[in-house]
């Protein structure tokens, strides 16, 4: 291997692989992307379409890209409610007057700025990785569902919570956490809905009983993303005979279970726009670290996968992956610059995951909302 050139891959496309290899061509060093989906163009796998920036601006910086974000940005709404089953309002924090609101910025917005970034043919679309073969030195062959192979000197797995990187690093896989998030959708809530757009008001309404909560958080242009949360099996649907394509069935079910709920709030479930998706909630151990391993490393979900309760998973994605590229960079031992970066990401992550995981048990726990109510007391100014 020569130090002064490694041949770099990383596994996934997301914004914290493209942003780690925009710092990576920033500084002269070639690395190729390999993305499962056929093109940028495919559905969006997340649903998330929407991104809080505030850990992401230095990342964005480093990357060179920080004055054309904020072209894309626009100020997310800083208002925070917290209510309980009966719609009473127990606690509110509202921004300063005058003072900016945070950045947010369009998933598919930040995808396409920092693909633009790259030059042509740096990422591989259609490109599933198999499994990785040690060729002894800290080098890997990748094998790909294609069939064909390449090597390198160093492989990154940004490939997300269910990263076929990881296992050859750790024995962690997700678990589920016990609570599932069925999100819905409303466009144009200030004009066709504006009794909920006056109940989330501008920013993030939490509404939490019992192990039980609606969360709702106002986007930009008008639209509202609402979830049903809730603990028990994440085979809820089929225990219910219910599909998730069945939307009236789904509603049903849901105003069931939030029966005994104020009637403003049961409006969230009511007439929102489209369909519902499930999303059970998956986290990985935390803290996750693994044996340092020459020429293999990890980054956003695939590293610290964590409830996205209280953490900013894009935000931590693209530290991770600034953070590594400047240590590639700026060391000519590949292997050291890894073992750089690790060491200073994985007490970064443990700290977001645990602050994820108490406020998640807080939110859900059988006397909310007094557990989430007690922290946003004790953190306010």
């Amino acid at each position: 291997m020569n130090p002064a050139t490694p041949r770099i891959a990383i596994i996934g496309a997301g914004p914290g692989g493209l942003l780690c290899a925009r710092v990576l061509r920033r500084n002269g060093l070639p690395v190729t992307v390999f993305e499962q989906e056929d093109s940028v163009e495919a559905p969006d796998r997340h649903g998330v379409p929407e991104l809080w920036l505030t850990t992401g601006q230095e990342a964005l910086a480093a990357a060179g890209l920080r004055a054309e974000c904020a072209g894309l940005t626009r100020p997310a709404g800083q208002e925070l409610r917290l209510l309980d089953h009966t719609a009473t309002v127990r606690f509110r924090r509202t921004p300063a007057p005058g003072a900016p609101g945070g950045p947010e910025i369009g998933r598919g917005a930040l995808r396409r700025l920092l693909l633009d970034s790259l030059p042509p043919g740096t990422v591989r679309w259609g490109s599933y990785l198999r499994t990785l073969h040690p060729l002894g030195g800290g080098r890997h062959t990748a094998e790909f569902d294609d069939g064909h192979t390449e090597d390198f000197d160093v492989v990154i797995g940004a490939d997300g919570a269910w990263s076929r990187v990881r296992p050859v690093l750790s024995d962690a896989t997700p678990h589920y956490c016990g609570v599932t998030f069925v999100e819905a959708r409303f466009e144009g809530a200030d004009t066709r809905h504006p009794h909920l757009a006056r109940l989330v008001g501008d920013g993030v309404m939490l509404a939490l009983s019992a192990g039980r909560g609606l969360l709702a958080r106002r986007l930009g242009h008008g639209r509202l993303r609402v979830q049903a949360a809730f603990r028990g099996s994440q085979d809820w649907a089929m225990a219910a005979g219910v599909a998730m394509t069945d939307t009236a069935a789904v509603r049903a079910v849901l105003l069931d279970a939030f029966a005994d709920w104020d009637d403003r709030l049961l409006a969230l479930l009511r007439d929102n726009d489209g369909g519902f998706r499930n999303r059970p909630l998956f986290a990985l151990p935390s803290p996750h670290t693994w044996t340092p391993t020459p020429g293999l490393t990890l980054l956003g979900d695939a590293a610290h996968l964590t409830a996205p309760f209280a953490a900013e998973g894009a935000g931590l994605a693209l530290r991770d992956g600034a953070a590594l590229g400047r240590a590639l960079a700026g060391d000519r031992d590949p292997h050291a610059a890894l073992h750089t970066y690790e060491t200073a990401m994985w007490p970064r992550a443990a700290r977001a995951a645990e602050a994820a995981a108490t406020a998640l048990a807080e939110a859900f726990a059988p006397d909310a909302p007094h557990g989430t109510l007690r922290r946003l007391r004790a953190e306010a100014p």
